[in-house]
């Protein structure tokens, strides 16, 4: 059982119309492998583990026209009920909330600038059961033009709290969520690509930043933002050979 807290970031998953070359590339990154769902309805739906734990996941787009992406999951008692809190503070149902066979029921929403994240409600599938360790999931962030509305949004979907501390010429959100820290927050800073009006991004650790990032240009992938220092560890912004894009940080 995931020890994952509700009004937690809990899984990570990438909707991508070439799932088979998802499958090559993040395990030849990131040492994953890969289990698909004998679901028939699950479209291929893989699930990627770590070392023997789950740690994230890939499927096919729910729309084809929709870009590749890499989705934040936050677990949740009731995924019907944070629905209708999206909705009253003036975000939008993406898809309302549905059962995943036995395993949860899930929403994806949007808050008030666009950015589309999903709650899990867990049933067998619990979510990811290992974090915060080299080739699993560590932070995730919204990147927003509109943090202040962006406060009072989480405040009510989620009950977080906003810590903030100056982050050179920005002021940096962490989401607290009862005793613990969960996500954060970076306001806008350049202009964010077209098909991104604000996006919650979803951070690996790894072991070697660098390295990561020139192998992933191997792959086939860019290097959107060269590796660079910051208070949390040492960080890139890199995207895959279908332009899904993630970050990967060497922990301090």
């Amino acid at each position: 059982m995931s020890g994952v807290e509700p009004g937690t970031p809990c899984w990570a998953d990438l909707a991508t119309p070439e799932l088979e070359d998802a499958k090559r590339f993040y395990p030849q990154l990131f040492g994953w492998t890969g289990r698909v769902s004998p679901e028939p309805a699950a479209g291929g739906y893989t699930v990627f583990r770590k070392d023997g734990s789950a740690v994230a996941g890939a499927g096919p787009p729910a729309n084809p026209d929709q870009v590749p992406i890499w989705s934040t999951y936050v677990a949740t008692d009731d995924a019907d009920l944070v629905a209708t809190r999206v909705e009253a503070a003036g975000g939008q149902v993406v898809v309302t909330p549905f059962d995943v066979f036995d395993q949860g029921r899930m929403a994806v929403l949007s808050d008030p600038a666009g950015a589309v994240f999903s709650v899990w409600q867990p049933m067998a599938m619990r979510g990811a059961e290992l974090f915060n360790a080299p080739g699993a999931m560590c932070w995730n962030e919204l990147i927003t033009p509109d943090p202040d509305r962006a406060r009072d949004f989480y405040a009510l979907v989620f009950g977080w709290h906003p810590e903030e501390r100056p982050a050179g010429p920005v002021t940096y959100t962490g989401w607290r969520c009862g005793a613990r820290i969960v996500a954060g927050m970076m306001p806008q800073l350049e202009r964010l690509p077209e098909d991104l009006p604000a996006y919650w991004s979803v951070f690996f650790a790894v072991e070697d930043t660098d390295a990561t990032a020139a192998r992933a240009a191997e792959l086939g992938g860019t290097i959107l933002v060269p590796p660079r220092d910051n208070p949390a560890g040492r960080t890139a912004t890199l995207r895959d050979p279908q332009g899904a894009l993630f970050h990967v940080t060497a922990l301090r």
